[in-house]
């Protein structure tokens, strides 16, 4: 700092400006003042990330991947990157580059092929297959490079919410697609896009009104699973279906 001092003070003396020893001091204090502003900003933003804001971060993992999980990825790649949260070390991964970019170009494909009736059930059934690990693997990476033990909690309970989500958003898909008019399942997919994103800013912006808002949407999620209980059996038969283990169709072939 006071060989930065020294520097300015010779500049100035190059441009003719001839600054006295009080006038230097002056400089050196505000310089000071301004580095311990700084450093008060940016340590709150640090000690956010405690028990519940993780705790938080996990469950909006696991739940958020069951209906967009390449929007979860890149969002936690690029707020982790852009330094507006500190992400956990088994996270850390996300802010690579390669991943941000994959995870941004699958974004968009999933983003228009959700949009499209009945592909969209198509594009469920083949994703069924990723969603639900990868949030268990995102919810364990929370706390997998401090605590196996928190990891592995962590990772059932992730995958336990992702596969909520998942069955909750399959089932509503396979009921609106009853209906002719593309309209509804437009509006449904743009209300998953908003909520991936409105559980993700708040689970890490106020982690106790996230616990608050799973719980309400797990009950609803619940509610709409028993309501929906024929298109819920016509979700896990096109599974069944797709993945082939139907072994009567098998035997047929």
């Amino acid at each position: 700092m006071q060989e930065l001092i020294h520097s300015v003070v010779q500049w100035l003396h190059t441009m003719g400006i001839h600054p006295n020893g009080e006038a230097a001091a002056a400089v050196g204090n505000a310089v000071g003042q301004a580095g311990v502003a700084v450093s008060g900003a940016v340590a709150p933003v640090v000690a956010k990330m405690d028990m519940p804001s993780l705790m938080a971060l996990a469950a909006a993992l696991g739940w958020a991947s069951g209906f967009r999980l390449y929007a979860v990825v890149f969002l936690t790649g690029a707020m982790g990157y852009a330094g507006w949260i500190p992400l956990p070390d088994g996270l850390k991964l996300l802010m690579h580059p390669a991943v941000m970019t994959a995870s941004g170009f699958m974004l968009l494909v999933e983003f228009f092929a959700d949009k499209i009736p009945w592909l969209d059930s198509v594009w469920d059934s083949i994703n069924s297959v990723i969603r639900i690990p990868g949030g268990a693997l995102l919810a364990a990476s929370v706390f997998g490079a401090d605590s196996g033990t928190m990891g592995l909690v962590a990772g059932l309970l992730g995958g336990s919410l992702a596969a909520t989500s998942f069955a909750t958003k399959a089932t509503t898909r396979a009921a609106i697609n009853t209906s002719p008019e593309p309209f509804t399942n437009w509006l449904a997919s743009f209300f998953e896009d908003g909520l991936a994103v409105g559980v993700m800013w708040l689970a890490t912006t106020h982690p106790l009104a996230f616990g608050v808002a799973l719980a309400v949407m797990f009950v609803v999620s619940v509610l709409l699973l028993i309501v929906l209980w024929k298109f819920l059996k016509m979700v896990i038969a096109k599974l069944k279906a797709f993945f082939g283990s139907d072994g009567q169709q098998v035997a047929g072939t």
